[in-house]
């Protein structure tokens, strides 16, 4: 009767753990498989996007450059650029004002109303400032590019949830993760005013890929899941916003022909919180990062060699198209 209970209590504990093992690795992995096989040429509508992405990225990261309070008259420069663009597409665009160290810092959003007004928003945001000493051609002007082309090409469309596209001030360092960062700021409000939020996509550096074997690394503990090559757009959560994450890259593989990673992991594991999606998490809202890893990939991040030049805007336009049909799916 020992020699039987000990063994059942072997096989409990390897249930136990298989059970939990098992529920950590769906948590871990994604739905679907990543795009493998040869890209197709640009269609005229992805061929579009591209040229419009390239023209934004120039225009925030060589014309106006390195953009944060201590080049306030740029940052200035890129928030009237947002405003602009956003206007130019019949949207009205609304401003939440704050101050940092005398100076007023604007976070600009404009809606996208749902036909249910009771339904919760989706918020899609990008970072329009850049790292001191860095004009941000990828970080983060690829993301303003890619948020204004969404903004753009979604315009006339209807959806049952309301989409709100959001630019924020002040993501970067000494600022980032604070009160003034403007995604916190931009958070506080909404619940503030009670809006309801059914997920935040945070677009946060999107616009560089690789194929040469060994240019993808990664934080501790997690390289042997994933590809060594960074040919990828990553799409990442912490583990209670895991959920949304798999809707979001489960639209982005049933609907693009492009390599695409995902996974759901501990806050604390290094990056997963990089970004304006952070903000969200501390009201309780699911919320992701889409991303192309940044400093795991990109020779150039947070440098002054983080120029236009550097980007794949063919592979970026690939990517937009992709995240506006995960946009549809979810909005509906």
């Amino acid at each position: 009767m020992k020699r039987f209970l000990k063994w059942l209590l072997i096989l409990i504990v390897i249930l136990v753990c298989f059970y939990y093992g098992h529920s950590y690795y769906r948590s871990f992995r994604t739905p679907g498989e990543s795009f493998t096989g040869t890209l197709e040429p640009l269609d005229n509508f992805q061929a579009h996007v591209r040229d419009h992405l390239k023209a934004h990225v120039t225009t925030l990261g060589q014309q106006i450059g390195e953009r944060n309070l201590e080049h306030y008259d740029r940052l200035e420069a890129a928030a009237s650029y947002i405003r602009q663009n956003l206007k130019q597409q019949d949207y009205q665009v609304q401003e939440q004002d704050y101050t940092v160290q005398g100076k007023t810092c604007r976070n600009l959003y404009a809606v996208l109303d749902g036909t249910d007004k009771s339904k919760g928003a989706i918020v899609v945001g990008a970072h329009y400032d850049s790292v001191a000493g860095s004009p941000g051609a990828n970080d983060n002007g690829s993301g303003v590019a890619a948020l204004l082309e969404l903004a753009r090409t979604m315009k006339n469309e209807g959806f049952t949830h309301p989409i709100i596209f959001a630019f924020f001030a002040n993501e970067e360092p000494p600022y980032f993760q604070t009160e003034s960062m403007g995604s916190f700021q931009f958070a506080r409000l909404l619940k503030t005013q009670h809006i309801p939020i059914a997920g935040m996509i945070s677009l946060e550096t999107i616009g560089y890929y690789s194929d040469q074997p060994g240019s993808q690394k990664y934080p501790a503990g997690i390289a042997s899941f994933y590809p060594k090559t960074g040919n990828f757009i990553g799409f990442v959560s912490d583990l209670r916003s895991r959920r949304f994450m798999q809707q979001a890259i489960s639209a982005f593989r049933s609907s693009t022909h492009f390599p695409s990673e995902g996974a759901a992991l501990p806050k604390f594991v290094k990056g997963v919180g990089w970004s304006d999606h952070w903000a969200f998490w501390q009201i309780g809202v699911p919320a992701i990062m889409v991303t192309d890893t940044a400093p795991f990939r990109y020779p150039y991040y947070h440098t002054a060699d983080d120029t236009p030049d550097k980007l794949d805007y063919d592979k970026m336009a690939r990517v937009v198209v992709g995240l506006k049909h995960v946009l549809q799916q979810l909005a509906q």
